[in-house]
């Protein structure tokens, strides 16, 4: 924890991928950092998601950034994507992390025939980026990946896999330190004020006097610590189970044969990976009251969820389960950048629950913009998005928006 008056050139708030790569990068420029966290290194999402990484970060299509944005800049935030992915798969690599990678890219099934369209959109625009995306038919898919009463077809997309998201959290919180970052974890950020043209943020037991302050903290976001930021993103919980082991017989009856992350086309999305040790890890999105029978209500609908994809496995014991908050934005877009009246200041948040890669791009692009060598960000994820409107009213807003994602996933 941070203890005593300290000093550095930048102060990240949040010990997560973002936060983490910010320092990392930083570091290796010879720019002083220091992280301050609330809670242990990862206990955010970083810690808490299921391991997907890939192309993502927006929940607009690619038609949908093409008409808002130009086919330029929508083309411009998929290089950004893909970049993103590759980022990963570098550090991982250059630092020596063991993140037990698994699968040789991302599948998304189609839940219904209807759905298929909107797949076909998606492969024409990463073939415009370059990417060899693949559609495959239901009959292909069985053969290929797995058995399920609800697939109509699928997409690959060869940019990505699978990892466990703690061990390259702490990865990559090792690997900042190597380099020269200081890491506070259990030091909550609960003053932030201005001195003399400095940023002085108290937390834990100490306080930290910096030039700069990058905000890293996700949708784990206070309302209350600096007034920009405030009501600018949506916390929606992501919720997860994971089976027990399964027998080489069970995987047959479901005719899985796929270590690649896979997600459906459901508004309220399921997604799956198959652990290195055989588990099913399946999670998606539901609860707004955040509490333990939330929680275990989550868990129920989750398991059921589950056994109507997987019908051989409804009866599988489920031995963990855990959630945590994504962020979104009013623009259903990321935000990445500097405060207009105060550059000094700089952000990364709402990656719409696909932040493994992205996340990790925005710390190290937050560093390079302040080492002063990077170029525009692509315009659906640059500045800040708009606040949400009548904030005290977010849960009751979001509880509609799942009613609505109910409706359209039932009768769209």
């Amino acid at each position: 924890s941070l203890a005593g008056e300290e000093a550095a050139d930048v102060a990240i708030i949040g010990g997560g991928y973002c936060g983490l790569s910010a320092a990392y990068h930083l570091a290796r420029a010879g720019i002083e950092a220091r992280v301050l966290e609330a809670g242990d290194i990862g206990w955010g999402a970083s810690g808490r998601n299921g391991g997907f990484c890939g192309i993502g970060g927006t929940w607009l299509g690619p038609d949908e950034l093409k008409e808002i944005y130009g086919e330029d800049e929508a083309l411009a935030l998929g290089r950004a994507l893909i970049a993103s992915v590759r980022l990963v798969d570098e550090l991982t690599r250059e630092e020596g992390i063991d993140v037990k990678r698994q699968g040789d890219g991302i599948w998304t099934f189609a839940h219904k025939p209807s759905r298929m369209t909107e797949l076909e959109t998606t492969a024409a625009f990463l073939r415009e980026l370059g990417v060899e995306a693949r559609l495959v038919t239901k009959s292909a898919f069985e053969r290929e990946v797995f058995a399920s009463p609800e697939q109509f077809g699928a997409l690959h997309e060869p940019v990505g896999f699978g990892l466990n998201p703690l061990a390259y959290c702490l990865g990559l919180a090792h690997a900042a330190e190597r380099r020269g970052a200081r890491l506070h974890a259990r030091s909550r950020v609960t003053a932030w004020r201005s001195e003399d043209g400095m940023h002085r943020l108290v937390a834990g037991g100490g306080s930290v006097r910096a030039r700069r302050v990058i905000l890293a903290t996700g949708g784990w976001l206070p309302d209350e610590l600096h007034p920009a930021f405030r009501a600018r993103l949506v916390p929606a919980l992501s919720n997860i189970i994971a089976t027990r082991p399964l027998s080489a017989d069970e995987l047959a009856a479901q005719s899985w044969r796929t270590e690649a992350p896979a997600a459906n086309t459901r508004a309220l999305l399921a997604y799956l990976r198959m652990t290195p040790d055989k588990r099913l890890l399946f999670g998606g999105r539901g609860d707004t009251t955040g509490s333990p029978a939330g929680g275990r209500g989550m868990k129920r609908s989750l398991q059921r969820y589950l056994a109507r994809l997987f019908p051989a496995w409804r009866d599988v014991e489920i031995t963990h389960s855990w959630r945590g908050f994504i962020s979104a934005t009013m623009r259903l877009a990321p935000a990445i950048g500097e405060l207009r009246d105060d550059p000094s200041v700089s952000f990364a948040f709402g990656c719409h629950g696909n932040g493994v890669a992205l996340m990790s791009w925005a710390g190290r692009e937050l560093a390079h913009r302040i080492a002063g060598n990077a170029g525009e960000l692509p315009a659906p994820m640059r500045g800040l998005p708009r606040a949400v409107p009548l904030p005290s009213l977010r849960r009751w807003q979001l509880r509609m928006m799942l009613a609505r994602a109910w409706v359209e996933d039932a009768y769209g």
